[in-house]
């Protein structure tokens, strides 16, 4: 509890971030799309700048049905962390650019659902290794796309493609009263 109050109250508390976003995996049949909201922390361990706990809750989607293609809820805890942002351009304007870059999420989850679908039952784990898109910096709100493989571990292991669009708030900080 005292360490995670230092690290509050440090300068790296600036770069706290409340994150919101859509997850969801690709492809026929049965998938997992669910909304996601968590707490995003500034670090700098190696190539790594942020730590990310969060939740996802959703449902289970038939992407070949017309109607009624929704089947009993999943929910799920995570925890990613991401590289730097590798910068392709700024955009916007002058006084006020947005960088536009690369990175590279890694995250694990762990999941559980009703009337799963998936012949990994419930519940289950994932881990996915996700190249992104991310527009925004500084200490303004940034955007993120990011797409690549989960793997979802069970009886049988799968591996699915996994996309997310997150939005990243940044928190505000008290002022420091002497």
């Amino acid at each position: 509890m005292l360490v995670v109050a230092a690290i509050l109250s440090t300068r790296l508390a600036a770069q706290s971030y409340a994150t919101l976003g859509f997850v969801g995996t690709l492809g026929g049949g049965w998938q997992v799309e669910v909304g996601e909201f968590g707490y995003m922390h500034g670090i700098h361990v190696g190539p790594l700048r942020s730590l990310m706990i969060g939740a996802r809750l959703g449902s289970f989607i038939d992407e070949g049905a017309i109607v009624g293609g929704t089947r009993g809820f999943v929910g799920g805890g995570v925890l990613s962390t991401r590289t730097g942002i590798a910068s392709l351009a700024d955009v916007g304007n002058e006084t006020n650019p947005a960088a536009l870059g690369l990175d590279l999420t890694i995250e694990v989850a762990g999941y559980a659902g009703t009337k799963s679908p998936l012949p990994q039952g419930s519940p289950w784990a994932a881990a996915s290794v996700l190249p992104g898109l991310r527009v925004g910096g500084g200490d303004g709100l940034r955007y993120g796309l990011v797409v690549g493989p989960t793997v979802f571990f069970g009886n049988p292991t799968d591996v699915r493609a996994l996309l997310a669009l997150r939005f990243e708030l940044p928190l505000a900080r008290g002022k420091h009263h002497p």
